[in-house]
C-alpha cells in the first residue's frame, strides 16, 4: 500500500508546483523554470497514470489474469519513462533556442523560485524513495531529477546574478535533460526485458541446473523456463526426473528454488524410465529449439 500512497502525495505534488511554476516563470522570463513547467505537467500526468496502474497491480489473480495484474504497474514505469524521454528531448530544444536568442531573465525572483523548487521537490523525492516496483523507480527518478534541476537552476541563478553570464540559464537545462535521458533509457531497457519474458536479472539457469540435480533422488532436470512478472517476483517451471518420493523431492527443490528469488514454481515430476515429449526442445537452447518442438508434438 505504500507504494500507492507514495506515488499519489507525489502526484499531488507535482500538479500543484507546475501550475505555480508557470505563473512564476513567465513572470520572472527563465525558460529554465517555463520549461521545467511544461514538464512537471508532464510528470504529473504520467504519476498519475502510474498511480492508476499500480493500483490496479495489487489485485489478486482471477480467471481473466491468471498471473494476477503485476505488468499493469510494469506498464505504469513505460509511460512515466516515455513521458520522461519526450520532456528531455522537449528541455534540450528549447534551450537550444535560448542559446541561439538569449533574454533578460529576473535573477532574484528566479533565486527564491529555486529555492522553493528545492524544498517541494526534496519533500517529494524523500516520500517517494521506498518502495521497489519498475513503476515506483520510475517515479522517484522523476523526483529526482526535480531535486537536481532545482539545485542547479539555484546555483546558476546565483552565479548569473553576479556575473550577467544569462547562457548559464539554458546550458543547466540541457545538462539536467541529458541526466535524465540516460537514467530514463536504462529504465525502459529493464521494462522491455520483462516484456520479453527475458530470464530475470540475477537468476542463473545453469547453476539453478546444477543445484537441482545435485539433489539427492533427482536424475535429471530439463525444461527449465524461468520469467518475473514485474521484475520483483520470479517464475519458474520445470520436469524433474526422479523415482524417489515426490513430496519429498518436491519440498527441496522448491527450498533450493526460494535461494535462488524464485517464488512461484510449477514441477512436473517424471519416473526415469517415462519418455517425456518434450524432453529434447530443452537439450539444445537456441534456435533448433522451435524446430524440435514441432517435431515431437
Amino acid at each position: 500500500m505504500k507504494t500507492e500512497k507514495n506515488i499519489l502525495i507525489a502526484f499531488v505534488l507535482n500538479l500543484a508546483f507546475s501550475v505555480f511554476e508557470f505563473v512564476g516563470g513567465s513572470f520572472i522570463g527563465s525558460v529554465a523554470i517555463i520549461s521545467d513547467a511544461f514538464h512537471d505537467i508532464g510528470d504529473a500526468v504520467g504519476i498519475g497514470t502510474s498511480y492508476i496502474l499500480e493500483k490496479k497491480s495489487k489485485k489478486q489473480p482471477d480467471e481473466k489474469y491468471t498471473y494476477g495484474y503485476g505488468r499493469y504497474s510494469v506498464i505504469g514505469g513505460v509511460i512515466t519513462t516515455l513521458i520522461l524521454l519526450i520532456g528531455s528531448v522537449t528541455v534540450i530544444s528549447n534551450a537550444v533556442n535560448r542559446i541561439v536568442t538569449p533574454s533578460e531573465i529576473n535573477y532574484n525572483g528566479m533565486i527564491i523560485f529555486a529555492v522553493i523548487g528545492l524544498c517541494v521537490n526534496f519533500g517529494a523525492a524523500f516520500i517517494t524513495r521506498a518502495g521497489d516496483s519498475l513503476n515506483q523507480r520510475a517515479v522517484n527518478l522523476h523526483m529526482l531529477e526535480d531535486v537536481l534541476g532545482w539545485a542547479v537552476v539555484l546555483v546558476g541563478a546565483i552565479v548569473m546574478r553576479f556575473t550577467d553570464f544569462t547562457l548559464i540559464d539554458p546550458i543547466m537545462s540541457i545538462g539536467i535533460a541529458v541526466f535524465i535521458l540516460v537514467n530514463a533509457i536504462k529504465n525502459l531497457k529493464e521494462v522491455i526485458d520483462l516484456f520479453l519474458e527475458k530470464t530475470p536479472h540475477g537468476v542463473d539457469v545453469n547453476e539453478i541446473r546444477e543445484h537441482i540435480t545435485q539433489i539427492d533422488g533427482v536424475q535429471g532436470v530439463h525444461h527449465i523456463h524461468i520469467w518475473s512478472m514485474d521484475g520483483q517476483s520470479n517464475y519458474a517451471t520445470m520436469h524433474i526426473v526422479t523415482n524417489s518420493d515426490s513430496h519429498q523431492i518436491k519440498e527441496r527443490i522448491r527450498a533450493e528454488l526460494k535461494e535462488h528469488g524464485i517464488v512461484h514454481a510449477t514441477l512436473e515430476l517424471e519416473a526415469e524410465n517415462e519418455h517425456c515429449r518434450e524432453e529434447h526442445c530443452h537439450v539444445e537452447l537456441g534456435a533448433s529449439s522451435s524446430v524440435h518442438h514441432h517435431h515431437h508434438r
